[in-house]
C-alpha cells in the first residue's frame, strides 16, 4: 500500500513541477516585456529555462537531500531521452528538416559539451582515483561553456543573420506566436503596455507561485522516487535515469511532438538542442558550483558512452541529408529501447 501512495505522490510531484514551470515562465515572460527586455534574450533565458526548470529543481533538491546519484542520472537520462526518444518519436511522426547552421554549429557544440562532461567525469579515474566525481572546479568549466553558447547566439542575433539557427528559433518562435495578435493599431499597443504595467504585481505573484510549485514539486519527486527505489531495491541512478528523467522531460516531449504535427521542424530540433545544453551546463553545473563535489556511487561507463553516442548519432543523421527521416527516427527509438532494456536488466 505504501508504494501505491508513493507512486501517486510521485505523479502529483511531476504535475506540480510542470505546472509550476508553466506559471513561472508565463509570469517571467510578461515581466520581461514590461521592462522592455529584447525578445531574443527573453527566449534564450526564459524559454530555455522553462523547459529545463523541472530538471534543475530536482537536481538541487536531490543534492540537498544527499541523493547525488539521482542528480547525475537525471541529467544524463534526460539528455539521452531527449535525443533518442523524443526526437526519434518526433521524426517518425514527420521527417525533421534541419538547417545548415544547425548541422555546422549547434549540433557540434552539443557533441562537444557532452564530451566535456564525459572527460570531466573520467579525469579522476584516468588519474588513478577510486571514485568518479564532478568537482566545483568542473562545474565552473561547464558553466563557462554555457556562457560561450550564449555569446555565440547573441553575436549571431546582432549580425542579423537571416538564417536563424534552430536554438534561436526555439527561443523566439513561442514568443512570436503570442505577439502576432498584438500587432494592431498603435493605440491598442499603448493601452496594452499600460495594462501590463498595472499588472506588474500580478506577474510577481505568478513568479513566486511558480517557483513555489517548482520547489515543492521537486522535493516531492525526489523524496518519493528515493522511497520507491529503496522499496523495489533499485538504485537512485536507475530511478533518476528512468522515472525522474522521463517525468522531467515531459515539457520537451509535448513541445517537440506538437511542433512535428505542425511541421515546425526547427522548433522541434531547437527545443532538444537548447534543452540538452541547458541540462548539462545549468542543471548540473549550477548545483555543483553551489554545493561542491558530486560523487557518483553507481557510475557506469555505458551511461556516458550513450550520452556522447546519442549526440554523435543525431549529428550524423542530420548531416546526411540535412534532415532526420522516419527510418532514422525509428532507428533512434530502437537504440533507446536496447539501451534502456540493458540498464533495466543489468
Amino acid at each position: 500500500m505504501d508504494i501505491i501512495l508513493q507512486i501517486v505522490l510521485l505523479v502529483a510531484g511531476f504535475v506540480l513541477l510542470i505546472k509550476g514551470a508553466d506559471i513561472f515562465v508565463g509570469g517571467a515572460s510578461k515581466m520581461a516585456e514590461i521592462f522592455h527586455v529584447p525578445k531574443m534574450l527573453i527566449g534564450l533565458t526564459i524559454v530555455a529555462f522553462g523547459t529545463s526548470a523541472p530538471e534543475l529543481a530536482v537536481s538541487i533538491s536531490a543534492l540537498v537531500s544527499g541523493s547525488t546519484d539521482m542528480v547525475i542520472g537525471n541529467v544524463i537520462g534526460s539528455c539521452i531521452l531527449n535525443i533518442l526518444l523524443i526526437l526519434g518519436l518526433t521524426a517518425t511522426i514527420y521527417p525533421i528538416e534541419i538547417n545548415d547552421d544547425t548541422v555546422k554549429k549547434e549540433l557540434p557544440l552539443t557533441m562537444l559539451i557532452s564530451m566535456v562532461l564525459a572527460v570531466l567525469f573520467l579525469d579522476v579515474v584516468l588519474a588513478g582515483g577510486a571514485t568518479n566525481e564532478i568537482t566545483r572546479e568542473d562545474g565552473i568549466i561547464i558553466l563557462l561553456f554555457f556562457l560561450i553558447f550564449l555569446y555565440y547566439l547573441v553575436v549571431m542575433a546582432k549580425r542579423g543573420d537571416g538564417k536563424s539557427s534552430a536554438a534561436e528559433k526555439v527561443a523566439t518562435e513561442k514568443i512570436d506566436q503570442k505577439k502576432v495578435a498584438a500587432k494592431g493599431a498603435s493605440v491598442k499597443n499603448r493601452k496594452k503596455k499600460a495594462d501590463a504595467k498595472k499588472g506588474l504585481w500580478k506577474q510577481t505573484v505568478f513568479i513566486v507561485l511558480g517557483l513555489a510549485g517548482l520547489v515543492l514539486g521537486s522535493q516531492i519527486v525526489v523524496d518519493n522516487a528515493s522511497a520507491i527505489a529503496m522499496t523495489l531495491g533499485m538504485s537512485e541512478r536507475l530511478i533518476g535515469m528512468t522515472i525522474v528523467a522521463l517525468g522531467t522531460s515531459l515539457p520537451e516531449l509535448v513541445t517537440s511532438v506538437t511542433a512535428a504535427r505542425k511541421h515546425e521542424s526547427a522548433l522541434a530540433v531547437g527545443n532538444i538542442i537548447g534543452s540538452n545544453i541547458f541540462n548539462i551546463c545549468i542543471v548540473l553545473g549550477v548545483p555543483v558550483v553551489m554545493f561542491g563535489t558530486v560523487t557518483q556511487g553507481s557510475f557506469s561507463l555505458i551511461d556516458l558512452a550513450m550520452l556522447v553516442g546519442s549526440s554523435v548519432l543525431l549529428f550524423f543523421f542530420a548531416k546526411s541529408q540535412c534532415k532526420i527521416s522516419r527510418v532514422e527516427g525509428a532507428l533512434m527509438l530502437v537504440v533507446f529501447a536496447v539501451y534502456y532494456g540493458f540498464i533495466l536488466l543489468a
